[in-house]
């Protein structure tokens, strides 16, 4: 099986309020999809690399892949409105192949490290469907309709996902296929498709890390900038 990992950089980067995509943005000396590429390119165990990015940024991408020398990108596809149109632009595109893992990852997470990778890897090749996600310190409500508390579930059965998520090639497309046969289909993350489409397939958690961060908004980059410096 061949482990494809798959950067979705599809945002536009409203939320953080520049005119560029956030994954362009600098962190450090380089773009912040460069770290995340980076991290895929340099681990043994990838064999290759899939960005799924706004078609009108190919350019910019294709420029950062060929200045350093990105080996292990085979493809830059263009992403859709939503997330769900990334995934499944990825999805289609292995189709032929199929025999491969694909593992999921937010372009804008790039502090990924080496052991969560080697991790969810190890638990591909024990034939499970893999989740990342760290345990959450703070106390969580859960609202009614009207806004107020409903529940307090317990912070034991809690966790805040990250990426990776990674699944097998026939998993994940079977999940998506079911999906866009609904004309109510939503989704924020792949692992949430699954669970959805095919209730009777086990997600298994690996453990993420504090520094695995989401640059979503401005405060995340001095965050990121943090991490570096600590390095």
């Amino acid at each position: 099986m061949k482990n494809v990992a798959v950067l979705l950089a599809g945002g536009s980067g409203k939320r953080m309020g520049s005119n560029l995509p956030k994954q362009f943005l600098t962190l450090g000396s380089k773009p912040i999809i460069q770290h995340s590429i980076e991290a895929f390119e340099n681990h043994k165990q990838i064999d290759e690399i899939c960005i799924v990015i706004n078609a009108d940024y190919h350019s910019e991408i294709n420029e950062l892949i060929s200045l350093n020398k990105f080996s292990k990108v085979k493809h830059v596809l263009s992403g859709g409105k939503e997330r769900s149109d990334s995934s499944l632009a990825a999805i289609d595109a292995y189709e032929r192949e199929q025999n491969v893992y694909l593992i999921f990852h937010d372009a804008v997470r790039p502090f990924v490290s080496e052991r969560i990778i080697s991790d969810v890897i190890k638990e591909l090749e024990n034939d499970k469907t893999v989740a990342v996600a760290i345990p959450t310190s703070d106390t969580i409500f859960c609202l009614n309709v009207n806004d107020t508390i409903e529940s307090v579930p317990p912070r034991q059965n809690l966790r805040r996902a990250q990426t990776p998520q990674a699944f097998k090639y026939s998993t994940i497309k079977q999940a998506y296929d079911i999906a866009i046969e609904d004309p109510n289909f939503i989704a924020t993350d792949d692992c949430g498709v699954v669970l959805k489409y095919l209730p009777n397939e086990p997600i298994f958690i690996v453990d993420g890390d504090e520094s695995n961060i989401k640059i979503t908004f401005e405060q995340d980059l001095l965050h990121g900038s943090q991490i570096l410096d600590g390095e």
